[in-house]
């Protein structure tokens, strides 16, 4: 048994310093509070936790004056995944949209109003953005959360969200280390494995971290992926020559390293979330996220009794756990002194573009792509039946938060009509729309089988279908109008709506 150098108290308030937990509700449990006052020094929030931008700043002050440099951590990175706007849709179109404009000064500006938003609402602490190269198309979790295929275009991008977050006084948080993109399983379900050579991850997997990295980026979070090429036996979070010796000292990154989620199947199912922290911070993690699926005090209890129980069986090096806890409040002492000291990004590229206007709107139009088949129209001119093929959302996305063109199209045309379908029969929606225009919804349709069977059989009968593309745009265009809209943010429906109307 190692003897403890700094005493069995700062020995628990470390262990309670390295967590980021959630909670339930929209205001602060007491437990929450109490152990706040003992020494944790993050809460991570979800959706669940935001009803407004009013109670939100309301519950941040309130955890705030238990302690004034409590780290407010939130997973908003805008486009499909949001939190913010959990149940309305983001005002921000997303990574991939953005990858398709490529306009760094656009990127950054939408950055920054984001951040804006987060610290005005008390926020400090943004576990974005995503700096996965979606080199695997069929990848079911990252998708449009990533700039791109591009490691160059991500890199670029990745830097520009990191300065534009920053310069808002929000922590960034790049992810998901040392890279999701090439993964054809999601990490909150089974280990993802990445079967490639180190020079290929060199140069395209840790480019866009290599940016960050230069860029200033405050913290990195780390991947629940197995690499055999960096470690044959260890998922990222989880391997000390990944986190330690890749991160650390290759990339020479000295920032705070974040986990993933805990609770996550990826860690949980291999090593439970006791085991996974421990091992985690012994292999160069600084702070264990933990909170999507399990947000309660038995968790943050359980979780730091393993790490004093690891300090004082030797497992866990003290002076290890000790580094990590002083990284959190070292970021924490960064976002109290940022939220004085905002700066303004660069010079925008694009009229439109200074903080205070519609920069997501302005982004979303953007980046639409309208191809015109034969004989096609100039414009919809009368309310459409609107056919939603709808496929299961990832655990990142949610299911909670709306998508799709049907409410815009109504606010534009007075009458339309909407139908939802996981499985549809394309003579039951051809009945359902009649004679009236027809538009159909699709996302990611390359990925579907049965989302493509009913399209091609839709588009058979009528060929006038218009044909909106919210996820990657992998697919040929089809349809007498293909729209891609390159997310499924609300402004991305807004964008598509004016672009059919010409509204």
């Amino acid at each position: 048994m190692t003897t403890l150098v700094y005493g069995s108290d700062t020995l628990t308030r470390d262990a309670l310093a390295v967590l980021q937990p959630g909670f339930l509700g929209t205001t602060a449990p007491d437990w929450l509070l109490r152990r706040i006052g003992e020494g944790l020094s993050s809460v991570g929030l979800f959706g669940r936790n935001i009803a407004s931008p009013e109670q939100l700043a309301a519950l941040t002050a309130r955890l705030r004056a238990e302690r004034d440099d409590v780290l407010v951590a939130i997973d908003e990175e805008g486009g499909d995944v949001t939190r913010l706007e959990v149940r309305t849709g983001s005002s921000f179109p997303g990574n991939y949209a953005l990858g398709v404009v490529d306009d760094v000064e656009l990127t950054r500006a939408v950055a920054h109003e984001l951040g804006r938003r987060l610290a005005a609402c008390g926020v400090d602490l943004n576990w974005a953005p995503s700096a996965d190269v979606n080199s695997n198309t069929n990848n079911p979790v990252i998708g449009v959360r990533s700039f791109g295929a591009d490691p160059e275009l991500v890199a670029r991008h990745t830097a520009a969200y990191v300065q534009g977050l920053q310069s808002a006084g929000v922590a960034a948080c790049t992810k998901h280390f040392p890279g999701h993109g090439d993964t054809g399983v999601d990490s909150h379900h089974a280990m993802p494995r990445i079967d490639v050579d180190l020079a290929t991850l060199g140069a395209r997997d840790l480019l866009p971290f290599r940016e960050a990295i230069a860029a200033g980026s405050r913290s990195v979070m780390s991947a629940h992926i197995l690499l055999p090429a960096l470690d044959p036996n260890r998922p990222a979070t989880l391997s000390p020559q990944i986190l330690t010796g890749l991160l650390r000292q290759e990339l020479g990154f000295d920032g705070l390293i974040v986990t993933d989620g805990m609770e996550m199947q990826a860690i949980a199912a291999a090593y439970g979330i006791e085991r996974g922290s421990v091992l985690a911070i012994a292999a160069g993690a600084d702070a264990i996220c933990v909170g999507g699926g399990l947000a309660d005090e038995a968790t943050v209890l359980r979780l730091r009794d393993a790490l004093v129980a690891a300090v004082r069986e030797g497992e866990l090096p003290e002076e290890r756990l000790a580094d990590a806890a002083a990284r959190v409040r070292a970021l924490a002492d960064w976002t109290r002194g940022a939220r004085g000291a905002v700066t303004e990004p660069g010079a925008a590229s694009q009229e439109g573009t200074a903080p205070g206007t519609d920069i997501g709107l302005v982004a979303a139009r953007r980046a639409i792509r309208v191809t015109a088949g034969e004989g096609a129209p100039e414009r919809l001119a009368a309310a459409p039946y609107v056919a939603a093929f709808t496929p299961v959302a990832n655990i990142a996305v949610g299911d909670e938060t709306p998508w799709g063109v049907a409410a815009e199209l109504t606010r534009l045309l007075p009458g339309t009509t909407t139908g939802t379908f996981s499985t549809p029969s394309a003579d039951e929606i051809l009945r359902a729309a009649a004679h009236r225009p027809l538009v159909a919804v699709v996302r990611d349709a390359h990925r579907h089988a049965w989302m493509t069977e009913a399209l091609d059989a839709l588009l058979a009968a009528r060929p006038d279908t218009i044909v909106i593309e919210m996820g990657l745009n992998e697919s040929p265009p089809r349809g007498a109008l293909h729209v891609a809209t390159h997310g499924a943010a609300r402004v991305c429906a807004t964008a598509a709506a004016e672009a059919l109307t010409g509204a």
